[in-house]
């Protein structure tokens, strides 16, 4: 390549800076489209099964709310005392009774779609109430053996939904409801039967798959199909579904072949019955319109290429015209010994020349500027007493300042490292010029928003005292002010009288700084006798009580006021250190944390956005600013008890409740959402207040009181097991043993012994 003519180069750069880029953005295009659109294709889908499973549930649930209500109507209470069909018919006023249940039941039918027919069977009795064939005796109406293997398993009070194939040979969903002593003291069963067509019409209800349609079991039956023949068959036994039904995901779908045909199985999984909804697309039908783009797009591509060379020869010849001219012009008067070479290679070598030249230059210029003043400061402050210091700071006497910037996270949070760069650069030389003649002052930066001043004068100027430092620190602090949008605190070190005092000053500096915390920030503050503050350290005991009180009051003006009286007992006290007044308010946070986990208040909630509230503490300079903290810190804690006031009193409602209810079936989910907390939430509180979960905390009371009535009562141990919430003795049995180590009757037999 280094011997072809530059433009002929040139033309294959612009040839392939165009024509391959473009290339390769249209392969990637098209691979994007298809995948993009298969991706977009199968959200849809899913979007429309879910619709459709949505409107299937609705349904099916409205049906099953109506025959609730209707139970709970008494309606069947009419019936109740006529088990056959001989008494019921002996009377006209008996079967005018039967004749309104059967109207009750035929209102049922119209107020669901699809509804084939419902019947109400009474426990005992020998006929059926039916909307399909009325009154009539059991043995003429269709088989009822189906109706225990559908109620097998069921939980709870509610119905079943059980698909089947009528004897008629209509299939349909029946609903399955047997009363219960909760709405009527009769017992029987109604059945509402729902056609299975009704049910595709609800899953066709968006657009089907081309393919099909199902809805199956947990277990695989196929409860509705597109096609007939296949129902109430296992469905797992079908291509690709055996994957669907043992996938953890609940819904989602996923692209198969089958004899040569790409197909997309979309599913979603009821929550309400466990049953599998899915829907399979052709996805050569989906993608008609998408290959069509992508056919489209190649074409495009391959003009836009073409006329891409014609214009990448003009633009070489036209480019590459002034450039030869320059290499002419170049090889004409310089030394070069480049031949043989084409005008990119010759330029490359006179390029890389000049670089090289200029790199020799920069080094060289980098050398000489090392700032050799600025790492002595840094060392003598580190207590190392450099060579250069006698020539930079030649007098007898040092002093060192500190110069912190006042709330500088709030600084540091309102401007960016480049302005805080040039912050510290104008600030760092206003410090050593702010100082009159006969002062030589250094300043470096020591980070967090600190500047140290090394300040070296003679005995001249120690006569005159600090009135010529004094006016400097003033300009330094009104300067900063204004540049900075901030205001700063001075610290004034004592006077020393060797280099090697100086890291011992800037520690006596950092510490005078400190008295902001009292005196507020934007002051100027000169190094004095420290007076012994063992005696005064301090805490408010008293006032940590009356705000741990006012706090259970949800009193918040009384809260601001004794933070008004710690703020004054701080004043009161003479020279009150820094770290006592830290130890003060960080106790003070604490102590109020532990008094809310006590109560069951969740601080979580509370602090989610204040991040490390002790590090927040430590970093206010002022004890305003540490007031003012402390006020924001409980009002959000007064306003999260005033919307939340039962929270304090969760566990014990919920220890009372299950103190109380424990013999009866309680619903855990109802009794948390009858509280107002969520069931996962009821369930950590049982736990954090009694180390039980809440089915073992349950039956450990039930067992307490089997005990109980073992030892005091002549009930039998059916009795005891109906008593105390057990359907059975075996589950008493079980548990017992669980619990105490042996069965209720060794364990009265031991008691009996023993006493």
């Amino acid at each position: 390549m280094k011997r072809y003519p530059m433009m002929l180069q040139l033309t294959l750069i612009l040839f392939c800076v165009m024509a391959v880029p473009t290339a390769i953005l249209t392969w990637y295009s098209g691979k994007e489209i298809m995948t993009n659109s298969e991706s977009a294709i199968g959200e849809s889908s899913l979007a429309g099964l879910n619709a459709s499973r949505e409107l299937n549930e609705k349904a099916l649930n409205s049906l099953a709310q109506d025959v609730v209500r209707l139970t709970a109507s008494k309606i069947f209470d009419r019936i109740r005392n006529f088990e056959t069909y001989a008494k019921l018919s002996a009377d006209y006023n008996d079967m005018s009774t039967a004749l309104s249940v059967l109207r009750e039941l035929v209102n049922l039918n119209r107020r669901g779609d699809g509804v084939y027919s419902s019947y109400f069977l009474l426990e005992g009795g020998d006929y059926v109430v039916s909307t399909d064939k009325g009154i009539t005796k059991l043995e003429r109406y269709e088989p009822t053996g189906w109706i225990e293997e559908a109620l097998t398993g069921r939980r709870g009070i509610g119905g079943v939904w059980y698909p089947r194939r009528m004897s008629s040979g209509v299939h349909v969903i029946s609903y399955v409801l047997p009363l219960n002593r909760l709405s009527t003291t009769t017992r029987g069963t109604i059945v509402v039967n729902v056609q299975e067509s009704q049910i595709g019409n609800y899953l066709r209800s968006s657009k089907q798959g081309e393919q099909g349609y199902m809805l199956m079991k947990p277990d695989g039956t196929i409860i509705s199909h597109n096609d007939k023949a296949l129902l109430l068959t296992n469905g797992s036994e079908l291509p690709h579904l055996q994957g669907i039904l043992q996938s953890p995901s609940k819904e989602g779908y996923a692209f198969h072949e089958l004899e040569g045909e790409r197909l997309l199985y979309t599913w979603t999984r009821s929550r309400a019955f466990g049953w599998w909804n899915i829907n399979i697309y052709s996805m050569d039908e989906l993608m008609t319109k998408t290959h069509t783009m992508q056919r489209s797009i190649f074409w495009i591509t391959a003009i836009i290429i073409f006329a891409g060379t014609v214009l990448s020869v003009f633009l070489a010849t036209w480019l590459s015209k002034p450039l030869r001219k320059l290499v002419r012009a170049v090889r004409e008067r310089g030394s070069l010994s480049v031949t043989n070479q084409n005008e990119l290679v010759f330029l490359d070598a006179a390029f890389r020349r000049m670089q090289e030249e200029e790199e020799g230059l920069y080094a060289l210029l980098q050398e000489r500027q090392q700032d050799a003043r600025s790492l002595a400061i840094h060392r003598l402050l580190r207590g190392e007493v450099a060579k250069e210091i006698a020539e930079m700071l030649p007098e007898r006497y040092y002093t060192v300042a500190v110069v912190s910037i006042d709330r500088y996270r709030q600084y540091v949070s309102k401007s960016n490292p480049e302005t805080r760069s040039y912050h510290r650069y104008l600030l760092t030389s206003k410090c050593e010029s702010s100082f009159p003649d006969g002062i030589a002052a250094r300043c470096v930066y020591q980070g967090e928003g600190s500047f140290a001043i090394v300040i070296n004068f003679g005995q001249a100027e120690l006569e005159k005292g600090f009135d010529g430092m004094n006016g400097a620190f003033v300009q330094i602090r009104d300067a900063a002010l204004e540049w900075l949008g901030h205001s700063v605190t001075i610290g004034v070190s004592g006077r020393g009288e060797s280099g090697s005092m100086v890291s011992e000053q800037l520690a006596e500096a950092t510490e005078v700084i400190k008295r902001r915390m009292i005196e507020g920030s934007g002051c100027i503050f000169f190094s004095k006798e420290e007076i012994d503050r063992d005696k005064k350290y301090i805490y408010p005991a008293h006032s940590e009580s009356k705000i741990m009180n006012f706090l259970d009051l949800v009193d918040l003006d009384s809260i601001f006021q004794e933070l008004d009286n710690i703020r004054s007992e701080i004043h009161s006290v003479e020279s009150i250190s820094y770290d006592n007044i830290l130890f003060i308010y960080n106790q003070l946070a604490g102590v109020t944390i532990k008094h809310l986990r006590e109560k069951n208040v969740s601080t979580s909630r509370i602090f989610a956005g204040r991040g490390n509230i002790y590090s927040a503490i430590a970093s206010l300079d002022t004890l305003d600013e540490l007031e003012d903290y402390l006020r924001e810190f409980f009002s959000e804690i007064v306003q999260y008890l005033v919307r939340h006031p039962v929270e304090i009193n969760h566990g014990e409602r919920i220890i009372r409740y299950l103190e109380e209810h424990f013999c009866e079936e309680i619903v855990f989910e109802e009794m948390a959402k009858e509280i107002g907390i969520s069931y996962s939430y009821m369930r950590k509180i049982v736990f954090d207040l009694t180390g039980k979960s809440l089915i073992d905390y349950t039956n450990h009371l039930r067992i307490q009181k089997a005990k109980q009535l073992l030892l005091n009562s002549d009930r039998t141990i059916m009795q005891i097991a109906s008593e105390v919430g057990y359907f059975n003795v075996q589950s008493l049995n079980r548990f017992f043993r669980k619990y105490e180590g042996m069965p209720p009757s060794s364990y009265k037999a031991l008691k009996s012994r023993t006493s």
